[in-house]
């Protein structure tokens, strides 16, 4: 099948290889960021849990979620709950005031999410958790958002190309616009990356990630 975009013709063997040498020193960045980050944040993990609790005692801390990784294998992702115990229960009644184009749910004034979930939200910290995802190997500092299956369900297959990589914590989508850009900006975004991916290209977006940590407009 000939895949085309605005990118170029996807059909090619050659689309998103890289050389061995920069999936080894891509392997090494992940390991020694994600301990790294996970030591030195580590006063924010419990400040940010006992947060959590406070607000809601009976409620876990965690939010496990199965998403699609690399070649379309399932995976569960972790993060801070930022929405209310029974949100996945509500989200069928919320679809209809989705506020982005495409296959993706994103509503600004989400009544699921709590207190403390807009603050961790609008400043990712409730991403921090996949730190444990990188180091198993199931997630990349860098690369596409992991996919949800009822998303990936309805994938066109140049869509699915966004599958080819292992998906990261954060991307060039993040880095340029995130939530103010509908689903194909975001996909166009992906598969950018993965044709000009190289390991000082992770590290500008890896930089420019920690810039918005500190409070980005465009995270909800």
């Amino acid at each position: 099948m000939e895949i085309k975009s605005e990118t170029g013709d996807l059909s090619n063997h050659s689309f998103g290889r890289v050389s061995q040498a920069y999936i080894v020193a891509k392997r090494i960045l992940d390991i020694i960021g994600a301990v790294s980050g996970i030591i030195l944040l580590v006063p924010v993990f419990l400040f940010v849990a006992l947060l959590i609790k406070l607000e809601d005692p009976k409620g876990p801390i965690l939010f496990y979620q199965t998403r699609i990784g690399k070649d379309g294998k399932p995976f569960r992702m972790y993060k801070f709950r930022s929405m209310v115990s029974n949100a996945e229960e509500l989200l069928t009644h919320l679809l209809s005031k989705n506020e982005i184009n495409g296959l993706m749910f994103k509503m600004k004034e989400d009544p699921r999410i709590t207190k403390i979930g807009k603050f961790i939200r609008r400043t990712s910290i409730d991403e921090l958790p996949q730190l444990f995802n990188v180091i198993k190997g199931e997630m990349s500092l860098v690369g596409p958002r992991p996919p949800l299956p009822r998303e990936v369900k309805d994938y066109s297959p140049y869509h699915m190309n966004r599958l080819k990589v292992t998906p990261g914590c954060t991307g060039l989508w993040q880095v340029s616009g995130r939530n103010n850009l509908d689903f194909e900006q975001m996909i166009e975004l992906d598969i950018r990356y993965i044709m000009q991916r190289d390991f000082f290209f992770d590290l500008k977006i890896i930089l420019k990630t920690i810039r918005l940590l500190l409070g980005s407009k465009d995270a909800y």
